[in-house]
């Protein structure tokens, strides 16, 4: 070997050894070691979990671990759990447990399981780990949940959106939602029908304003639709879609679909409700001649008392009283209030009191209730003329006007004014 060459090649080894630029690689950041994933879960049984769950995943290939953040962590076990429940101000919990096994248990539990691998560089990577990490600190992993606003969904778009520097937003906010917070609501409570009139019933109008795509973000699956359109700059200036590759982990057998889209619900509540007035109008006719349908006629007056009392009752309690914003602004309780408790002993006067006085001040009093409510529903319809009111309690007002108008003193003032039936017009 020439001596020249030889003393120029030790000179570069030398030199590479000591500088590390020209054969060594340059070092890995933390972030080159992570991969980010966001797991959308489909709905359970229980109704807390209708509207599915989502959480963050990060593996370290530096620790070999896989690690599950969760923001939707409760317990009924926690101090004063049902009181706060009530009354708005439910706590919950960021936790961080082993990915794997979270997965088995949602396998286990028939769960929908989608994971959508995020296309990030190593420094946003980094970003969300460490922030991922400090919520689940003990002083910061409490939070108030509010179901719309900040949840276990709204927790981890956080973290992304701060990761792209609110780029994730910026789209969202400027993006008009596909349905109102109430119709996404009704996409997932359709399978019971009590459940989906009940808190149709509860919810106020604020609900049911147009709404972005970054508000529809509330709902596990939206995020998961989100994510597969969604594309950003990166730190180079190019446009790269956030995610990588998506994995279906698990379906989920025997399930009811969530909809594509809601379906209409007050032509079934207007059946529901004929079916009740029809049958008051038949224990109407049989009281005319029978004992058993002046009982039939009070227990019914009693019992519809009770169901719309006690459900005006939590509506209106919720309204006024408590910090779930999403009840405030209800009309629903201009006519299904805690007056309709009123109707419970009035109608139990009517079919038994053995006093005639009694009985026959009774049915005055509950035809002037059920006279109110049917007035108050007419009104609600009446006064979203105005730009105002804006509720949609279509569903609402299908159930109880029919049955209200008929023991309401409409139909008698109606039949004063009609002529008898052998009257007879002149020639």
């Amino acid at each position: 070997m020439n001596r020249n060459v030889f003393y120029m090649f030790l000179i570069a080894i030398i030199f590479s050894s000591a500088s590390g630029k020209i054969f060594a690689a340059e070092p890995k950041g933390r972030g080159d070691y992570l991969s980010v994933k966001i797991a959308v879960i489909g709905p359970g049984d229980e109704l807390y979990f209708w509207w599915g769950h989502l959480g963050l995943i990060i593996d370290d290939e530096l620790s070999g671990t896989s690690k599950f953040y969760d923001y939707g962590v409760f317990s009924f076990d926690n101090e004063n759990f049902f009181l706060n429940f009530a009354l708005g101000r439910l706590l919950y919990s960021s936790t961080a447990s082993n990915a794997y096994d979270i997965m088995r248990h949602y396998i286990r539990t028939n769960r929908d399981i989608t994971i959508y691998t995020l296309n990030l560089s190593a420094a946003q990577k980094e970003a969300i780990m460490r922030a991922a990490e400090h919520n689940i600190l003990p002083e910061y992993r409490d939070y108030l949940y509010n179901h719309f606003s900040d949840n276990c969904v709204t927790r981890v778009a956080n973290l992304l959106d701060n990761a792209l520097g609110g780029q994730f937003y910026a789209m969202a906010e400027n993006t008009p939602g596909r349905f109102t917070l109430r119709e996404h609501v009704r996409r997932h409570t359709y399978i019971s029908p009590f459940w989906d009139w009940f808190l149709n019933f509860i919810m106020g109008q604020d609900i049911d304003a147009p709404s972005t795509v970054k508000q529809e973000l509330f709902l596990p699956s939206e995020v998961g639709r989100a994510l597969q359109t969604f594309r950003y700059i990166d730190d180079k200036g190019i446009e790269q879609p956030i995610v990588s590759s998506v994995e279906l982990v698990n379906t989920a057998k025997g399930c009811p679909p969530v909809l594509e889209k809601p379906r209409v619900q007050w032509p079934y509540e207007l059946c529901y409700g004929a079916v009740i007035a029809l049958a008051l109008l038949i224990f109407m006719l049989m009281s005319k001649k029978y004992n058993s349908g002046r009982v039939l006629l009070g227990l019914s007056q009693s019992l519809l008392g009770l169901f719309f009392g006690v459900a005006g009752a939590v509506a209106f309690f919720m309204t006024f009283f408590t910090n779930h914003d999403y009840s405030w602004h209800n009309i629903n309780v201009l006519f299904v209030n805690p007056l309709l408790l009123a109707a419970i002993p009035l109608g139990f006067n009517s079919a038994f009191s053995r006093k005639e006085n009694k009985r026959i001040l009774s049915e005055k009093i509950l035809k002037v209730l059920w006279t109110y409510v049917f007035l108050g529903g007419v009104f609600t319809m009446l006064i979203k003329l105005l730009p105002f009111f804006y509720q949609q309690n279509q569903v609402t007002l299908a159930l109880v006007l029919p049955w209200s108008f008929t023991l309401s003193f409409i139909p008698v003032w109606i039949g004063k004014m009609l002529p008898p039936p052998s009257a007879k017009k002149d020639v």
